[in-house]
């Protein structure tokens, strides 16, 4: 299957090449320069200029600068310098809509003359409500009717600048009972009394966009006026004005076809947003590596061909969708796979001292995955490296399959070594591992580590980045500032191999097993770089421990993880430390709420550990099906004895979910609950033990397969009598019964 989307204006255009409608594919980019390019404007870029020239045509380019009030040169250059780093020229066709703005002045005084348009001298906002609505017609301005003679009066003073902004303005006179609200009497000139960035001081009136778009694009011959779907509703007025108009003064009659935009989660592309953002300094500028601006992105490292690639993938249709941010990702990793050499580097680095290890130099492959690239590079290894911290643990949980105790794993390039001992400080805090290299071809490893030479070891500063805003839709509920991810930008310092330290400006790097990585000048450290994070590598770590199923190591020495770095705050810490695990102390930590209700369920006397396990995971799961936490039917109070119970063995976890659905729909008490409803667990063991058996007698091919060698099937036999007690049999209990019935 091709990886290329669908594009339902490929035959619309093919259609009216081949019926002689037009000879040649004339299509336009106009963008207002009143801010930087975004992702979303990448693809309407892609499609004007790769349409135009997939049918042998021309994209222009033309600056939309009919508001003075918010334009400025450095986004024309800023926009120019984007799309022709996206991949796209528009050669000698560069034009602006202020280089028409006498047509559309003679023009407008046209349609004056042919009572078509008049000045109305409403406010605003009496404007507004004169519309009407959707449901109701609109009501007609005292001045529609004025005569023409004084509209054009009127009109010819306000672009001498006799009247103060906002004092009246200039009206199409269409339908005021018209069901599309467009066309309404729409607005076509406003009072401005400031300088053009273009054309200077000459005009003290300026066009609304619906007035100059059309007639700009006739003007300039274009054929296929390809826009957003939000046009949709401007297009019969883009028709009418152009019907207003003498055909033998047009170079084109176009036409106006509307598509979908790019909308991505957790980010804003709202230029109104962008701009707050900057102004109000919660990013450092419009290159922000987290901004979605096409600056941003280029300093983070991602790269035009696989936005173009994004984009070709999404395809072009008419109807509204969210793209998910692992499109645009994956098509950075694919893009980066063939330019960026592998290192090592570690982001929080434990000391590993190897007791068997000479100082030695590695030959390492610098491309080990691109058949066709050949190169190595040194890398030096002596008795003492760093590793990840969070590569080794001193009591591993299941499925880790990383350093531990007695544990061997390979070290990338150099070979396995097994874990002999550690050390920790008086917080419990690992401080040093011990380890024994084994000779080269020796050792079985669990998996593979990077690591960096201590001796030889650079220091790096290293940039990860996540979403802006920790919502996937900012703003739909509340201010788009209150939901800004603190976290979107940590800053650490790491040690890299040595090769790195040659690392030029532009270039690009993969850190093994933590991503991709994109070197610019460090503007604080002459001659230095710094390195943005373009994209993570896949986390099979990670995707596993999430899904909720149980952790499930990755299967491949070569699995890439992706480096965490934990952003507790001492509040978080002091979680940690009364047995919270980092992910529920970060969670509480980020979300405010939940930290409420944790303080209040352990302040009825439950304990930490088990009240974390019930907010950070249970709470939430039930919230959503109530319409948040506001929605649940129960308090703090009722939570704890829950957690109290479970705590205490009166119920286990599965009943404990029943009640907690219980409460959030109905209230409650949990015991009363548990009573009410037969949820007291099932201790007895002969009703156990007939549960078993019929369990055993309904699958006698399990039975055999588990007594011929496959006695992982004792947790299928399980779970077949957890299922038909409801949850209330225990657990243990059961364990053990199918044991010795199975033999």
């Amino acid at each position: 299957m091709s990886e290329h989307g669908s594009n339902f204006l490929r035959p619309l255009i093919a259609a009216d090449l081949a019926s002689g409608r037009h000879s040649t594919v004339v299509t336009r980019f106009p963008p207002e320069p009143n801010g930087y390019l975004h992702i979303g404007h990448a693809k309407a870029i892609c499609v004007d200029f790769g349409l135009a020239a997939e049918f042998g045509g021309r994209c222009h380019l033309r600056m939309d600068d009919t508001n003075p009030l918010k334009e400025d040169g450095e986004f024309v250059a800023a926009i120019q310098r984007d799309i022709r780093w996206l991949g796209f020229d528009w050669g000698p066709h560069f034009y602006n809509a202020s280089d028409y703005f006498p047509q559309l002045f003679e023009w407008a005084k046209m349609l004056i003359r042919a009572g078509k348009a008049y000045v109305d001298e409403q406010t605003e906002e009496q404007i507004r409500l004169y519309r009407g609505t959707v449901d109701s017609p609109g009501t007609p301005s005292p001045w529609r009717d004025r005569p023409a003679a004084e509209s054009l009066d009127r009109f010819e003073r306000m672009n001498l600048g006799e009247f103060p902004d906002s004092a009246m303005v200039l009206r199409a006179k269409i339908d005021m009972g018209h069901p599309n609200m467009k066309m309404r009497d729409p607005v076509m000139y406003r009072i401005r009394n400031v300088p053009h960035h273009h054309v200077g001081d000459r005009w003290h009136v300026y066009p609304l966009y619906d007035w100059a778009h059309g007639q700009s694009d006739a003007i300039e011959g274009v054929t296929h006026s390809l826009c957003s779907l939000e046009f949709d509703v401007n297009r019969e007025l883009y028709d009418w004005y152009l019907d207003q108009l003498p055909a033998a003064e047009l170079k084109s009659r176009p036409r106006q076809y509307e598509f979908a935009r790019l909308k991505l989660p957790y980010t804003v592309m709202s230029k109104r947003l962008l701009v707050a953002l900057v102004a109000e300094k919660h990013v450092s500028g419009w290159d922000d590596p987290r901004m979605p601006t096409l600056a941003g992105m280029r300093r983070r490292g991602y790269t035009a061909a696989a936005i173009r690639t994004f984009v070709e993938r999404l395809g072009v249709s008419k109807a509204d969708a969210t793209a998910e941010v692992v499109m645009l990702e994956n098509a950075v990793r694919e893009d980066l796979d063939h330019r960026a050499p592998r290192v090592l580097v570690v982001l929080d680095p434990l000391e590993v001292e190897l007791e068997d290890a000479a100082d030695t130099v590695l030959d390492a492959a610098s491309w080990p995955h691109d058949v066709p690239r050949e190169g190595t590079r040194p890398l030096p290894l002596s008795a003492t490296v760093w590793i990840e911290r969070e590569d080794f643990a001193v009591e591993p949980v299941a499925g880790f399959k990383r350093l531990a105790p007695g544990r061997s794993v390979r070290l990338r390039h150099a070979g396995v070594i097994t874990c002999t001992g550690h050390e920790l400080d008086a917080t419990g805090r690992v401080t040093k591992v011990r380890a024994r290299l084994l000779p080269k071809g020796e050792g079985k490893a669990s998996a593979t580590l990077h690591w960096v030479d201590r001796a030889t070891a650079v220091p790096v500063e290293v940039r990860l980045y996540d979403h802006l805003f920790s919502v996937a839709t900012p703003g739909a509920e509340r201010d788009f500032r209150e939901e800004l991810n603190p976290h979107s930008l940590v800053v650490v310092t790491g040690y890299a191999e040595r090769s790195v330290k040659d690392t030029a400006p532009g270039t690009w790097l993969q850190f093994e097993r933590l991503g991709f990585f994109y070197a610019e000048a460090d503007p604080g450290r002459p001659g230095a770089v710094l390195f943005h994070r373009t994209v993570a590598l896949k986390d099979g770590w990670a995707a596993h421990r999430d899904e909720g199923k149980g952790v499930k190591a990755a299967t491949t020495p070569e699995a890439p993880v992706v480096h965490t770095v934990r952003r507790l705050d001492e509040a978080g810490r002091d979680l940690v430390a009364r047995g919270l695990s980092e992910d529920e102390a970060e969670a509480l930590q980020s979300e405010p709420a939940l930290r409420t209700w944790f303080d209040a369920v352990v302040a009825t006397g439950a304990g930490p550990k088990a009240t974390a396990s019930w907010v950070v995971s249970e709470l939430p799961r039930v919230a959503r099906d109530h319409g948040g936490l506001s929605g649940v039917r129960f308090g703090a109070e009722a939570l704890g004895a829950l957690v109290r119970m479970v705590e205490a063995g009166t119920i286990n976890h599965g009943i404990g979910k029943q009640v907690l659905a219980v409460l959030a729909a109905e209230g409650g008490d949990p015991a009363e609950i548990v009573s009410a409803r037969g949820l007291q667990p099932m201790t007895d063991a002969t009703a156990l033990e007939a549960l078993v058996a019929e369990a055993l007698t309904a699958h006698p091919d399990k039975v055999a397969a588990f007594r011929a060698g496959r006695t992982g099937l004792a947790g299928f036999f399980v779970g077949q009598v957890m299922q038909k007690s409801g949850g209330r049999a225990d657990a243990t209990q059961v364990k053990e019964l199918v044991g010795r019935l199975l033999g």
